[in-house]
């Protein structure tokens, strides 16, 4: 296993790792007596608010709804030309209502790229969606040195 050591990534390396999108790995809080619940997600990133946007699917059988209004954690990662890169942030999922059709939000969302990423057993289009955005309380980002 080579050298382990990294360095923060400033803003403009940041912003360019994740673009207007990809995918990455949700965690919400369960307690210090349950591990957290932990799932693959696609997002996409505004890099002018430093905002991220999350499109996860829904439905009344899905542990999404019960974990939802939890603190989460976010991690996207990617072996790059120049090694390895990651961005983690921490906060609380804001749904993004209908209210906020005229907001920032909604042109925030005009400027990312949401993956769809099939994952389920049936097509995306049959699978019911809300988004979300998240405002990080905290955001590192690290890369090789």
């Amino acid at each position: 296993m080579g050298d382990i050591t990294t360095i923060q990534m400033d803003e403009e390396e940041r912003n360019e790792f994740l673009m207007t999108g990809g995918t990455g790995v949700i965690s919400f809080s369960a307690g210090t007596e349950e591990s957290p619940y932990t799932l693959p997600v696609s997002y996409g990133y505004d890099a002018t608010s430093t905002r991220f946007y999350f499109r996860l699917a829904s439905g009344p059988n899905s542990k999404k709804e019960e974990v939802i209004d939890r603190p989460i954690s976010f991690v996207t990662y990617d072996k790059t030309e120049e090694g390895w890169c990651s961005v983690g942030v921490t906060g609380r999922l804001k749904e993004v209502a209908e209210a906020d059709i005229d907001s920032d939000i909604v042109q925030g969302i005009r400027h990312v790229d949401i993956p769809i990423v099939d994952v389920f057993d049936r097509h995306p289009r049959e699978v019911s969606f809300r988004f979300f955005h998240l405002d990080p309380d905290q955001l590192t980002s690290r890369k090789e040195p």
